[in-house]
């Protein structure tokens, strides 16, 4: 029998931590500074101070909100033939972050981010086991900030059949992404038919939505693109240092954001996210490699089940700065909780330091991780064929299993076999070089990138998204300030 949900709370615990953020927002409330969003949840029902910029939700706006929501959604590629189901049995990954900074392959020098990086990294994904999404995960410095999301539209398009996720970067920014997606797949009511990107709503902790953020949520709405509510509290300076009074708030912050989107369009796809951590009370810094992580990402995931929502969060985070014991200790720690809790969509790969480093070697050693995750998730079938109780006989004191037709029927799906895990004996594993898992995942990156093809874009299709990003290769940052609306 397959194993239950890892929770970290009984049920009376989830009703009381939904009872307190109900509390919250009802006599708290968020930090609303976009004018636009406070009229709208006026309209709704909630209670606005305009001299505060402050909006409490009333707890029936909510649940009623939290009703509107997709219990579960699918979410396509760039292929419309690859797609991820979000909110049901199936856990799915993701790379990580935007690091500014990446371990360069072939050197193993630190070096700044560029756009060349950012498409290998769309390439690795691509040819990836488990690792379906990538979520803007190289931030590239060799090219202007203006010009980042449109470039990594673009290079998705031509390297990724897989889908793809950025976050919701304010007026200007989330249309051009927007409007460079529906080109790629054929036009707006084909990408709100199936939606291929994957938005993060970044949440500022305590209590406030950030504009940008809310900005891009009304044009992703529009577009009917699925957005991840993600808090990023640390217990003991954005949060109190408690879990359970993280996770009040935390959630407080998650469902206001959700009411918002589903009062913006009534049935867009959204997920209960969570990038909380704790602080690192000696330094102030997030420590999102820690065991905590992993609790918290449980409990979200536990949450986002009582409210009947698809769950994205964090998994697979260090804080180490180099792909030592640390890095796999704190990987474990964060990764293994959110398999078991029953998170949907982890977002794992190939980071260090709190997401701002990359390594494409550790990219293809996480993706082997979260296999072995995913074996450990699925547990142990028991049933007549799998207890082998005639062969067990037949074979008795003496015999051997190897030959057996048994065996051969099932110890594929039994025995999961690593790519980059060698089990060889020491005369073998020295004969062939003696190569450590990491001398193995620099190779297959290597293996990955040397096969990978381009996708073949209708060249109108191409010409269009080159002609869009020359558009907005002739802004300035003042163009994008113009685009916001009143606060």
């Amino acid at each position: 029998m397959k194993p239950g949900y890892f929770e970290v709370f009984s049920a009376t615990e989830v009703e009381q931590i939904d009872a307190a953020s109900m509390n919250i927002l009802e006599n708290v409330g968020l930090r609303v500074n976009l004018k636009r969003a406070r009229e709208d949840l006026r309209a709704a029902g909630a209670r606005v101070d305009e001299v505060a910029r402050s909006v409490r939700f009333p707890e029936a706006m909510v649940r009623a909100a939290i009703a509107h929501a997709p219990r579960s959604f699918t979410l396509y590629g760039a292929d419309p033939n690859f797609r991820m189901e979000l909110g049901t049995d199936q856990v799915n990954f993701a790379a990580l972050g935007t690091p500014t900074k990446i371990i360069d392959t072939e050197s193993g020098e630190l070096r700044p981010t560029t756009i060349e990086d950012l498409r290998n990294h769309l390439r690795i994904i691509d040819g990836l086991d488990h690792i379906h999404n990538s979520q803007m995960d190289i931030w590239p410095d060799d090219i202007p900030m203006t010009t980042i999301h449109a470039e990594a539209i673009l290079a998705w398009a031509q390297n990724s059949r897989k889908s793809f996720g950025m976050g919701s970067y304010g007026v200007m920014a989330s249309e051009d992404m927007m409007r460079m997606m529906a080109i790629a797949v054929g036009g707006k009511e084909e990408l709100k038919r199936r939606p291929r990107f994957f938005a993060i709503c970044s949440v500022m902790s305590p209590l406030q939505m950030i504009n940008l953020q809310v900005e891009g949520m009304y044009m992703l709405a529009e577009y009917g693109q699925p957005m991840a509510m993600s808090p990023e509290a640390m217990a003991g300076s954005t949060a109190p240092a408690t879990l359970a009074g993280l996770l009040a708030q935390h959630n407080a912050e998650v469902l206001a954001h959700i009411s918002l989107a589903q009062i913006i369009a009534p049935g867009t796809p959204v997920l209960y996210g969570s990038v909380s951590t704790i602080t690192d009370m000696a330094t102030a810094s997030p420590a999102l490699g820690s065991i905590e992580t992993g609790l918290i990402t449980a409990a979200a995931a536990q949450l986002a089940r009582y409210y009947g929502l698809p769950c994205r969060a964090v998994g697979g985070a260090t804080e180490a700065k180099t792909v030592d014991a640390q890095c796999v200790m704190e990987r474990a720690s964060t990764l293994i909780p959110a398999v078991l809790a029953g998170v949907h969509f982890i977002t794992c790969g190939g980071t260090l330091e709190s997401t701002m480093t990359e390594s494409h070697p550790l990219l293809v050693l996480d993706d082997e991780l979260c296999g072995l995750a995913l074996r450990l998730a699925r547990g142990i079938e028991v049933n007549d064929d799998t207890l082998a109780l005639d062969l067990i006989k037949e074979v008795g004191w003496e015999g051997i299993y190897l030959d057996k037709v048994h065996t051969v029927q099932h110890y594929r799906r039994e025995h999961l076999r690593p790519r980059l895990l060698r089990r060889d004996g020491r005369g073998t594993w020295e004969s062939k070089g003696s190569k450590t898992a990491l001398d193995l995942a620099r190779e297959r990156v290597r293996e990955i990138l040397a096969k990978h093809q381009p996708r073949a874009l209708d060249p109108a299709i191409a010409q269009e998204l080159h002609e869009y990003l020359h558009m907005v290769q002739q802004r300035s940052m003042d163009d994008y300030e113009t685009a916001e609306w009143e606060q």
